[in-house]
């Protein structure tokens, strides 16, 4: 395998580079990279195309001796991240926006080291691998995966990437002939299936027109520690699905609606419908169970992790400690224990429902997208059989963002509240009607995951938009026992 610069050198670039990136899993965390192994996936003499596998380690961990940036068997290891890159000696039109800066080679000539997604060299690679491609075998190995039906698009299509995205990269590819497809590229890596793979392949199978087409996906392996110990494991690294034209985000439709003074209500009403005939779908398609005692004592030690996790990470949060405890103290009562034959199916979720996961498209209503989860949270958490009632503790927490982003625009608090108030009643009676459950019939449990949500969002705000905590603050506040 060929490598143009100094792997060194490439770390160090990318440790000035990583934590300026929107997709970055550690801000506000003092971390250190690793370099686990690259793929490489095109080369000639003037651009090589690479994927880079990059473990995320505390900062204080001692090193191997020898090995550059590695961590010791003692390291505190906290995340992986995939960084695709492309080293060139001339920048492409239009790549700009993704330089992460420049190195020297070996005989001392500059490469220039541009981010992946916004090289037209790396497209035409993953679309290549799409079509059913592996990249050579090393530390780290790529596989392409066409699903049934589907064709690849042209490699030579142009593209363009996503802006706004948050936890990973997407490119929108527009062939000449065909549909347009979007691949999200995963930034943080896990070992296992990611649901935004299995979930959408398995809702095609049973019809879900509510999601959009896949198209395929990339799997990889790569080294699950650094040096001779480093086992593979396997994970996925980027998924592909229809691109559907003409689309517009629910969250842009609500945020015009409240800022405007207008209702909401019949577009909220059919969303809670959409949400509830994914739910029924996620149901028909992937396996359910019923919740036990088990179920109760998991989901009361999963709300005080969170709980813990966000009083560290958020001081914000100091002041409601007491009263986080009182709830938590309380926790153990919120799932029916089933004696009456009222315990809650557990399935596979959405996991990180909101008005930007939603699309609203001609002729077809609400799709819903990205099934990956919270990115924060651990894989296994994420593909674990869960309560619907979770996503829809979700959307309620987006109505609320967007009526206070519009307060925060300078609408009138009071007719935002109110927007508010009647886009989450609607948004349950959409959902009622399609499952034929409530979701306010299991209010307290309703809140209390309403809130674990809000305590997330803190922790989000904390490390990214540090003038947006109020807004998760003051549900968190409204949640809690004296709120």
């Amino acid at each position: 395998m060929s490598h143009p610069v100094d792997a060194a050198a490439l770390v160090a670039l990318l440790e000035a580079w990583a934590p300026q990136q929107r997709w970055f899993p550690a801000k506000g965390t003092a971390t250190r990279l690793v370099h686990r192994g690259s793929a490489e996936l095109a080369a000639g003499p003037d651009e090589a195309v690479l994927v880079h596998v990059l473990a995320l380690v505390d900062a204080a961990a001692p090193t191997v001796a020898g090995t550059p940036g590695a961590a010791s068997s003692g390291g505190s290891l906290e995340q992986l991240v995939q960084v695709p890159l492309v080293h060139r000696r001339t920048l492409p039109a239009g790549a700009g926006a993704g330089l992460v800066g420049e190195l020297p080679g070996p005989d001392g000539t500059p490469w220039l080291v541009v981010d992946g997604p916004h090289d037209p060299a790396f497209v035409r690679a993953l679309l290549e691998l799409l079509a059913g491609g592996a990249s050579p075998e090393g530390p780290v190995a790529v596989t392409g995966h066409l699903a049934a039906g589907a064709a690849a698009p042209d490699p030579g299509s142009p593209s363009r990437v996503l802006s706004g995205e948050q936890s990973n990269t997407s490119v929108i590819v527009t062939p000449a002939q065909g549909p347009g497809v979007i691949v999200k590229v995963f930034r943080t890596l896990a070992a296992g299936d990611n649901p935004d793979v299995v979930v959408q392949a398995a809702l095609a199978e049973v019809g879900g027109a509510r999601v959009p087409a896949p198209v395929g996906w990339l799997s990889g392996t790569w080294p699950s520690a650094p040096g001779p110990a480093g086992e593979p494991v396997h994970g996925h690294l980027a998924v592909a699905a229809e691109f559907l034209t003409g689309a517009q985000d629910a969250w842009r439709e609500a945020l015009a609606a409240v800022t405007a003074g207008r209702g909401f209500g019949e577009e909220a009403r059919a969303l809670g419908a959409a949400t509830g005939e994914v739910h029924l779908a996620l149901a028909r398609a992937l396996p359910t169970r019923a919740s036990g005692p088990q179920d109760r004592e998991d989901l009361t030690t999963a709300l005080r992790d969170r709980a813990a996790w966000a009083l560290l990470a958020a001081p914000a949060l100091t002041e409601f400690e007491p009263a986080l405890q009182a709830r938590l103290d309380a926790a153990g009562s919120l799932l029916p224990d089933g004696e009456d034959g009222g315990a809650p199916v557990l399935q596979q979720v959405h996991g990180d429902l909101h008005l930007g996961q939603v699309l609203h498209a001609p002729g077809r209503g609400w799709v819903l997208l990205d099934f990956e989860g919270e990115p924060l949270r651990p894989l296994a958490e994420r593909t674990r059989p869960d309560l619907a009632l979770r996503d829809v503790a979700g959307m309620l927490r987006s109505f609320d963002y967007a009526a206070a982003t519009a307060e925060r625009q300078g609408a009138d608090p009071a007719a935002t509240r109110r927007w508010d108030e009647e886009a989450r009643a609607a948004f349950c009676e959409g959902y009622a009607v399609a499952t034929g459950h409530d979701p306010r019939a299991q209010r307290r449990l309703l809140d209390a995951l309403e809130l674990d949500k809000a305590l997330y969002e803190v922790v989000y705000e904390t490390r990214n938009r540090p003038s947006w905590v109020p807004v998760p603050l003051s549900a968190v506040r409204r949640l809690l026992p004296d709120g």
